[in-house]
């Protein structure tokens, strides 16, 4: 026999002696020891819940910030897309060459960060991460990009900004079948 055995089996007596109540005792055992594991159970979800909250404010600490950032990269893409690619001023070329290193340094800031350059010609049409402007007929299949307005933006998993697409509703002569309702 253990030492615990013993133990119940020269208390027993002693407690019919005594007048105690053995059943009341294990079940306030019982209920005592109910209330631990809830309070444990209640701590481990309190540390997983903390640890969650940390990893999402280290993925997503940067998102105000990069949001105030999205005009900047904006306007220096359509300074690029508006410079004369042909221009025979030495100055003009070595500017607009300036311009598209700027952005690609962004660019790769932003990736370095987590934060994504979302839509291109030829996805499908996602609404989580598209917004589309207008649907128009074209040769590709309909629910396909055929123009991004204004490129969007994600980090980690969240969609900071939609990108605004134009998307193909399919032939021109078929009726659209894709619902852009969001």
């Amino acid at each position: 026999m253990t030492n615990e055995a013993n133990a119940q089996s020269k208390s027993a007596p002693e407690a019919a002696d005594s007048g105690i109540d053995t059943a009341a005792l294990e079940a306030e055992l019982a209920r005592a020891r109910d209330e631990l594991l809830r309070a444990l159970a209640e701590v481990e979800n309190t540390r997983r819940r903390a640890e969650r909250q940390v990893q999402d404010a280290r993925t997503y600490a940067i998102d105000r910030f990069a949001f105030d950032l999205l005009p900047v990269a904006d306007t220096l893409s359509r300074a690029i897309g508006a410079a004369p690619r042909d221009a025979a001023d030495e100055g003009l070329r070595t500017l607009l060459a300036g311009l598209e290193m700027t952005e690609r340094s962004l660019v790769d800031a932003f990736a370095r960060h987590g934060l994504k350059r979302i839509g291109a010609r030829g996805e499908t049409f996602d609404p989580k991460v598209h917004q589309a402007v207008a649907q128009a007929p074209s040769d590709l299949p309909a629910g396909v990009v055929i123009e991004v307005m204004q490129p969007g933006y994600v980090l980690g998993d969240r969609t900071l900004r939609a990108a605004m697409v134009v998307v193909s509703g399919g032939a021109a002569g078929a009726s659209p079948s894709l619902d852009i309702t969001v």
